[in-house]
C-alpha cells in the first residue's frame, strides 16, 4: 500500500468521503427541524386545503366542516378537535422526504458550486450561477422526494377527513405507500410532481441565492463579520422570499395531490397545475394562492436550525 492511501485511510471519514458526510449531516439536521416545525406544516396544508372551489363540483360529499381561520386558529382547532398528537399526523413521510431532500439539493448544490461552476477569483460566487445551481438543485432534490411528499400531504388531510364523515385513506405510513403504488403504479408515486418541482425550484432560487448575496453583502458592506449574527440575518431574508416565491406553487401542489382519483389514477379535480391554478383564482381569487404563507414562512425560518450543517 503506498503512503498516499495509508494517509488518506486515516483521515476523518467527513475528509475521506464528504459529500457523503454533507448528506448525512444534512439528514440529521433536516430530522430534528422536522420534528420541531412540522405543526406549522400540518397547519399550512390544512389552510391551502380549505374553500377548495373545485370541490363544489363532487356535490354534497365534498362538503366541509367549519372553517379555519388563520394560523393560530387551526391549530388550536386541530388540537380540540383531533388531539394534541395530531399535529403530527404526517411526520414519519416528512421526515422521509426532508432527509432525501435537503440532503439530495444541498449535495447537488454543492458539486454544482464547487465543480461545476466554480467561484470567481475573490471568492465570491456569483448571483447568475447562484439562481441557475439553486434552482438544478431544488428540482433534483424534490423530484426524488416525490413519493414521500405525496404521502405526507394525504396523511396530513386524514384528519379532516375522518371529521367530515368519509372514510380513512391509510392505515399508516407504509400502507399508503403499498395502496398508492398498487392502484397507481410507479408512476402514481409521482403524482403531481411538475408543480412540486416547479415550487422546488422558486424556493430554491429565492432561498440559496438571496442567503448568498445578503450574507456577501454584509460582509463587505458592514461591520457585521461571518459569524452567527450574519447566518441569521441571511436565513431570515432568504426565508421570506422562498415563501413569497413559492407559496403559490405550493397551494398548487397540495391540492392536485390531494385531489380524489378515479380508478385509472386520474385527478377527479384538475387536469394539470395550470388547470388548479385558473380554478383556484377565478373561484377563490388571486389570494387563495397564498393560503398558508404565514405557517410557510415561519416554517422556512428553519434554515437558522441546521443553514451552517447544510453549506
Amino acid at each position: 500500500m503506498s503512503v498516499p492511501e495509508e494517509e488518506e485511510r486515516l483521515l476523518p471519514l467527513a475528509q475521506r468521503w464528504p459529500r457523503a458526510s454533507k448528506f448525512l449531516l444534512s439528514g440529521c439536521a433536516a430530522t430534528v427541524a422536522e420534528l420541531a416545525t412540522f405543526p406549522l406544516d400540518l397547519t399550512k396544508t390544512r389552510l391551502q386545503m380549505q374553500g377548495e372551489a373545485a370541490l363544489a363540483r363532487l356535490g354534497d360529499s365534498a362538503r366541509e366542516s367549519a372553517p379555519y381561520r388563520g394560523m393560530v386558529r387551526t391549530a388550536l382547532g386541530i388540537v380540540q378537535e383531533e388531539g394534541f398528537l395530531k399535529l403530527w399526523q404526517g411526520v414519519t413521510p416528512a421526515i422521509y422526504r426532508h432527509i432525501v431532500y435537503s440532503g439530495g439539493r444541498m449535495v447537488t448544490y454543492e458539486h454544482l458550486r464547487e465543480v461545476v461552476f466554480g467561484k470567481s477569483e475573490d471568492k465570491h460566487y456569483p448571483l447568475w450561477k447562484s439562481v441557475i445551481g439553486g434552482m438544478m438543485a431544488g428540482v433534483v432534490g424534490q423530484f426524488l422526494a416525490n413519493p414521500t411528499d405525496l404521502v405526507k400531504v394525504q396523511m396530513q388531510m386524514e384528519g379532516k377527513r375522518k371529521l367530515e364523515g368519509k372514510p380513512l385513506r391509510f392505515r399508516g405510513v407504509h400502507h399508503a405507500f403499498a395502496k398508492i403504488l398498487s392502484e397507481g403504479g410507479i408512476r402514481g408515486l409521482w403524482a403531481g410532481w411538475v408543480p412540486n418541482i416547479q415550487r422546488a425550484a422558486l424556493v430554491n432560487m429565492g432561498d440559496l441565492t438571496t442567503y448568498d448575496t445578503v450574507k456577501h453583502y454584509l460582509v463587505l458592506n458592514t461591520p457585521l463579520e461571518d459569524n452567527i449574527m450574519t447566518h441569521g440575518l441571511s436565513s431570515l431574508c432568504s426565508g421570506l422570499v422562498a415563501s413569497i416565491l413559492g407559496t403559490p406553487a405550493d397551494v398548487i401542489k397540495s391540492r392536485i395531490m390531494n385531489q380524489p382519483r378515479d380508478k385509472q389514477g386520474r385527478g377527479l379535480l384538475y387536469k394539470s397545475s395550470t388547470d388548479c391554478l385558473v380554478q383556484a383564482v377565478q373561484g377563490e381569487g388571486f389570494m387563495s394562492l397564498y393560503k398558508g404563507f404565514l405557517p410557510s414562512w415561519l416554517r422556512m425560518e428553519d434554515t437558522l436550525l441546521h443553514r451552517d450543517c447544510d453549506l
